[in-house]
């Protein structure tokens, strides 16, 4: 994500919360331009040191979700516009069409835009947590804030009245809000969710969504076993449906470029990578892709400002 996100903007900076020390010390050492690394040290307060003892790893990642952003408005005064992002996520073109539509609006969020057969998943969410932008201004100062204080409050990894962990308060921001913009460019949000609903190609060295150029795609559920093969993603998005190579094979180099730097720093690295004996049935449809050794990235939280 850090790479391509790079190469396909040189004028953002990219802000990572690193949830554990390995993470810090590696990126550390990788050095790599336009990131700033903030360390739990330096991010925790002592509200939120309180919540993490009543939630899971995954739950208190998704709390932190909203305070990142808050940390970074209130630590860098220079930065006018945030947006969380998702760590497995991967660039394939450049954001400005996004900030390009986004205009004047000061949130910025992305449905799901579920293919057909799974819409019933928008019971947990409308929208994916997957970008979230917010400007330095009133109004996207004042979503931000409610979005912290109602994930404070609870942010758990199941339904419950209404909620599910940070995600699906976004459902009410347009009807509660005002300035929250529903991002519309198709190339934003691509995932096993909805690939199938699209003519995928690669033309002219670029993907192309529907003839639209693929911005980033959310690499949602994507496992690296230890044969060398993978999961792409869960199975039920592909039983029916190819994997669109045009899409996984870049990934699945850019992973295993991200493990040999990591390895290079830490010879033993494996985290994540999982035993092919515990593979789900989702590895038969990589048969046709090369095989590859990847990583499986433990960035838990990044946030970039534009």
């Amino acid at each position: 994500m850090l790479r391509s996100l790079t190469r396909h903007d040189q004028v953002c900076r990219i802000f990572v919360l690193c949830m554990d020390e390995v993470t810090l010390q590696v990126l550390n050492r990788l050095n790599i331009a336009q990131v700033t690394l903030i360390s739990l040290k330096d991010f925790e307060t002592p509200s939120l040191l309180e919540i993490k003892k009543s939630r899971s790893v995954a739950e208190y990642c998704w709390t932190c979700t909203p305070h990142l952003a808050q940390h970074v408005l209130r630590q860098f005064p220079e930065v006018g516009h945030v947006v969380y992002i998702d760590a497995d996520l991967m660039f394939f073109s450049s954001t400005s069409p996004i900030f390009t539509e986004i205009e004047t609006n000061s949130v910025s969020i992305i449905e799901h835009r579920f293919s057909t057969g799974f819409e019933y998943a928008a019971v947990n969410g409308k929208y994916n947590v997957q970008w979230v932008g917010f400007k330095r201004d009133p109004a996207g100062i004042s979503v931000l804030n409610w979005w912290a204080d109602r994930c404070s409050e609870w942010c758990f990894n199941r339904l419950e009245n209404g909620k599910f962990g940070d995600q699906k308060y976004l459902d009410s921001w347009i009807e509660m809000f005002g300035g929250v913009h529903e991002v519309r460019n198709i190339g934003a949000g691509v995932g096993p969710w909805n690939y199938a609903s699209y003519k995928i190609q690669y033309c002219n060295d670029q993907v192309l969504i529907d003839n639209t150029p693929l911005i980033f795609y959310h690499f949602h559920g994507y496992k690296m076993l230890d044969d060398g093969g993978c999961t792409p993603m869960p199975f039920v998005y592909m039983k029916n449906h190819n994997v669109p190579a045009e899409i996984y094979e870049p990934y699945r180099h850019a992973l295993w470029s991200a493990l040999l730097e990591i390895r290079g720093i830490l010879p033993n690295f494996s985290t994540g990578i999982l035993s092919c004996i515990n593979a789900d049935q989702g590895k038969e449809y990589l048969s046709e892709l090369t095989p590859q050794k990847s990583f499986f990235s433990r960035l838990k939280n990044k946030l970039f400002a534009h």
